[in-house]
């Protein structure tokens, strides 16, 4: 039978884990929404933590992506919310208004417009000013754009896929079911608040 960690053994070991965005409880890891969840048990018992078990997974997934610095795409020198334009563009494969942009990309008009300010200085979008109204401008990728979402893509769909090299086949199905139904709840619900405001 193993010796048991001393007190103070236990204390480097759990910290040592946490440090890493994990949780060590006896010899099972947890991640760090269980610990999280724990101390919420702890201060507040009768609190019904269920659903931080899902959001607070999915916030923390979301910054680990975001923060990854080994993509392709951020070797390239990229955000991953600039990719976001170019790549509407690209599988649009069309024209399309900084307004729409902002819809494909779920971001602002303003960050919009910022991104797209850096990506025409670096030679990848260019725009044109529409024919009746001067102040609409219609936005597309350059040559040197299209042949380098053309070339980031492959290496960036296979980055995502070590990324999930952990998960069987049917966990991967299975998640990517189970995120469509919750997106389309959350879109649904965000479409009616929408529709309530007007």
């Amino acid at each position: 039978m193993p010796a048991e960690d001393a007190p103070g053994e236990r204390a480097d070991k759990a910290g040592a884990a946490e440090g890493n965005g994990r949780a060590v409880e006896g010899d099972v890891e947890r991640d760090v929404v269980a610990r999280v969840l724990g101390q919420w048990r702890e201060v507040l018992p009768d609190l019904d933590t269920e659903p931080i078990g899902v959001v607070g997974r999915l916030t923390r997934c979301a910054a680990l992506l975001r923060q990854a610095s080994d993509a392709p795409l951020v070797r390239e020198g990229f955000s991953r919310p600039e990719f976001d334009i170019l790549s509407a563009l690209r599988r649009e494969d069309r024209e399309l208004t900084p307004g729409r942009l902002a819809r494909e990309t779920y971001a602002s008009g303003t960050a919009v417009t910022k991104r797209v300010r850096t990506l025409e200085e670096r030679g990848l979008i260019e725009r044109r000013a529409d024919a009746r109204d001067r102040r609409v401008a219609h936005l597309s990728l350059t040559a040197s754009g299209r042949e380098l979402v053309d070339r980031i893509m492959p290496e960036q769909v296979a980055y995502e896929r070590s990324l999930l090299a952990g998960l069987g086949e049917e966990q991967r199905d299975g998640l990517a079911r189970m995120l469509g139904e919750l997106l389309r709840l959350l879109e649904g619900r965000e479409q009616a608040g929408a529709g309530a405001r007007h």
